[in-house]
């Protein structure tokens, strides 16, 4: 997780409503390292959390539908590409082909009624003039 100084300005993702216990999670674009990337966020046992939408064993989009991303018991994060299988919790893989790796966390925070994440130094939030040229529309 960042430390206060990297943290920047809370971004606003959703109201709390929208995200249901074990539901289908919220993808959002983001920038990492200056490139676009997705991440999501979702309610696991009350609290949400959120992860960059990347495999650790290959860097490739992990949800097998838009924004689904639990297995069928609901109670595993499960890349879709080569069932690598991650605790809800804190991303760590324990099942798979991921090894010991662990799921790129962004900080969350729900308050208000609403969900925020926070940047960090190495992941900031979209805007229209960051795209690269060929990536604008």
């Amino acid at each position: 997780m960042p430390t206060p100084e990297d943290r920047g300005a809370p971004e606003h993702l959703c109201s709390a409503a929208e995200l249901v216990e074990r539901g289908r999670a919220l993808v959002f674009d983001v920038l990492q390292y200056g490139q676009p990337a997705r991440a999501f966020a979702l309610r696991f046992d009350g609290r949400v959390v959120a992860y960059l939408n990347r495999c650790v064993h290959v860097p490739a989009e992990m949800d097998w539908q838009h924004g689904e991303f639990l297995d069928a018991d609901r109670r595993f994060i499960v890349c879709s590409i080569h069932g690598a299988t991650y605790e809800p919790e804190d991303g760590r893989c324990v099942g798979g082909p991921c090894g010991r790796g662990r799921l790129t966390p962004l900080e969350v925070e729900e308050r208000d009624m609403q969900v925020y994440w926070y940047p960090s130094r190495d992941i900031r939030p979209v805007a229209f003039d960051d795209l690269p040229q060929g990536e604008r529309t």
